[in-house]
């Protein structure tokens, strides 16, 4: 019986471990083609050998976010090779630093801007002509609930998650008319190392899993997930919208 994400292929960004690596693994189980992106060699290197003990293949490619150029590159390499891209899951963020406004180094600042945002607007630049060659090309790409509930001490990350949101949004809207399909998907808290620095003092145990977040993920990756511009809650279990009203 055929995966139903067989013959595609996904990028993913931030592969190398957490929900990332969760995610990456759960759309190679369903099939795909992973084309996985992060920093860290050795993580990808872990990923690739999880793909292929569960019967599917990646390619493993060691890029900082922050190197535009790079990202371009990564397109011209897709588009030579396959073609096409069928999903973008924009994974890939840093959590910087917990501290008031008026304390926050510009160079912190600029930081998450240039991972959270600027990379992502980047890659939406490089991937949407083969986000659009795809019969059902699928962008998701994670947030947060602080984008929403800005908490005192965590303005950066707020800040780039409402950015991101806001980008999202704009990408659904422009792509409207095509087979592409945009949403986010928040997460919530999870049990990641990201969660772990800035909560140090949290049971890392009531918290749910990567793999269990990257399950439901997948959905909004599959062909036949037609909505778009929305944002699937987690913790709700719900997809949700928040186009303004009129």
């Amino acid at each position: 019986m055929s995966k139903p994400l067989a013959d595609r292929i996904a990028l993913v960004t931030g592969a190398s471990r957490g929900i990332g690596a969760a995610a990456a693994l759960a759309l190679a189980e369903q099939g795909a083609y992973i084309v996985a992106v992060a920093r860290t060699v050795g993580g990808l290197e872990e990923l690739d050998d999880r793909i292929r003990a569960a019967g599917g293949s990646a390619t493993l490619v060691p890029l900082d976010m922050k190197d535009s150029e790079g990202l371009a590159r990564l397109a011209s390499a897709l588009r030579e090779r396959h073609g096409k891209l069928d999903i973008l899951l924009g994974n890939a963020g840093i959590g910087g630093p917990s501290s008031p406004l008026g304390h926050v180094e510009p160079k912190a600042w600029d930081d998450v801007m240039a991972v959270n945002v600027t990379a992502n607007w980047h890659l939406i630049r490089a991937m949407d002509p083969l986000l659009r060659n795809s019969d059902a090309g699928r962008a998701v790409f994670l947030t947060s609930g602080t984008a929403h509930n800005a908490r005192a001490y965590r303005g950066p990350y707020s800040a780039s998650k409402a950015a991101l949101e806001a980008l999202a949004r704009t990408y659904a809207n422009e792509t409207a008319s095509t087979n592409v399909r945009v949403n986010l998907f928040s997460p919530g808290p999870t049990r990641t190392r990201m969660r772990a620095a800035i909560m140090p003092g949290e049971d890392p145990a009531t918290l749910p899993t990567p793999e269990q977040v990257a399950e439901k993920i997948v959905p909004l990756c599959l062909p036949g997930f037609t909505e778009s511009g929305k944002i699937y809650d987690f913790r709700a279990g719900k997809l949700l919208s928040f186009q303004p009203p009129g």
